[in-house]
């Protein structure tokens, strides 16, 4: 038997909706979507691909924002009449349905209303994710390949293109690093307070006495460089070394040297790229990828700058910010949020929807 108050909880849906809609504005959606298909229809759209893509991949975002408030709303309108039906014909099995769907749209609602906190300045963008095993040997390289595994998941689960700019095998299993891009709208924003440390604990499988191991591995989140950002790189500040690409164990799969190692001196950053056959492809994707780390370090000196001047110091995210514990118990818990589920299989299968939006509410309540 229903137990809840109908017209209050519908009140209380329309208002989360009417925040999200404020924040969405409908209108101005209707007119990006209406100038993208313009775009779209253009003749010689896929004369550059690449543009090609971003236009069809905004529209297409555009458009489904602009249906998920709609199809909220209509959700909203069709509970309100299932629960004038259920308590005309006084049937409680129809009102236990209307209690339900309630619960399913204010979840629905609290995701999408998650969206509406992505308002940085590069939260819009699409993503390059970096992992890095850590402290804890061979144990910390089969954590890192077990993180590429469940991002790569995560966007897989979400509709989202992925594409692996570069993985460095470790010598007995899993990886030292491995980056790739998350080619969606907003995946910076979503993705970017998954960066910092994260901590394994388990059994070790690589321990023949069985021993529990305690391993790390870091996630580094930038924004894809666009166009115009003007990140400019004299050439006398990169250092650029070709190599042949190879496979787990050291494994040679590239007989020519097509592999890129791009560092830039003034910082000492360096990124790797060998998913391209072309030394050319390879040396311009990791341009593109050092422009964008360049360009979260300009935000993060403008940041510091600012903080500053206010004399208002955050507290900091921290170095290890979530444990997956695999023994002597099952728990995956962010340190920063409190937020905690016991499913660790589902989370390495890519379940981390509740820790992103944790986070970015998290992260909006420490921007005051």
């Amino acid at each position: 038997m229903a137990t809840i108050d109908f017209p209050t909880e519908i009140k209380s849906l329309r208002a989360t909706l009417d925040t999200i809609a404020s924040v969405s504005d409908p209108e101005a959606l209707r007119a990006t979507i209406a100038d993208l298909s313009e775009k779209a229809s253009a003749p010689d759209l896929w004369d550059d691909p690449e543009s090609g893509q971003k236009v069809t991949s905004a529209l297409s975002a555009a458009q489904g924002e602009l249906d998920r408030v709609k199809e909220l709303g209509q959700r909203i309108d069709d509970v309100e009449t299932l629960v004038e039906m259920g308590q005309e014909m006084e049937d409680p099995d129809t009102l236990t349905e209307a209690e339900s769907e309630i619960a399913t749209i204010r979840g629905d609602l609290d995701r999408l209303e998650v969206r509406t906190l992505l308002a940085g300045e590069y939260d819009a963008r699409e993503a390059v994710v970096t992992i890095r095993a850590g402290a804890g040997g061979v144990d910390a390289a089969d954590f890192a390949e077990m993180l590429l595994r469940m991002y790569l998941r995560w966007a897989e689960r979400h509709g989202y293109p992925t594409t692996v700019l570069d993985t460095s095998y470790a010598e007995e299993a899993g990886l030292k690093s491995a980056t790739f891009e998350v080619k969606a709208p907003y995946a910076f924003g979503h993705l970017s307070v998954e960066a910092g440390t994260h901590r394994l604990v388990r059994i070790s499988p690589f321990d023949n006495q069985g021993r529990r191991q305690t391993s790390f591995a870091a996630v580094e989140v930038i924004p894809l460089i666009e166009q115009t950002d003007s990140v400019e790189i004299p050439e006398s500040e990169i250092k650029v070394d070709v190599f042949r690409s190879s496979g787990p164990g050291g494994q040679s799969v590239n007989t020519t040297d097509s592999a890129v190692r791009m560092t830039h001196i003034p910082t000492g950053i360096v990124v790797s790229m060998q998913n391209e056959k072309s030394q050319i492809q390879n040396r311009a994707a990791a341009l593109r990828v050092l422009q964008s780390r360049l360009l979260l370090v300009r935000q993060e000196e403008e940041n510091a700058k600012k903080k500053a001047l206010a004399g208002d110091i955050k507290a900091s995210w921290g170095d290890q910010m979530r444990s997956y514990v695999l023994h002597p118990y099952q728990m995956v818990k962010d340190l920063r949020t409190e937020h905690e589920v016991g499913n660790t299989s589902g989370v390495f299968d890519g379940d981390i929807d509740g820790f992103i939006e944790a986070g970015i509410r998290w992260r909006r309540a420490q921007q005051g």
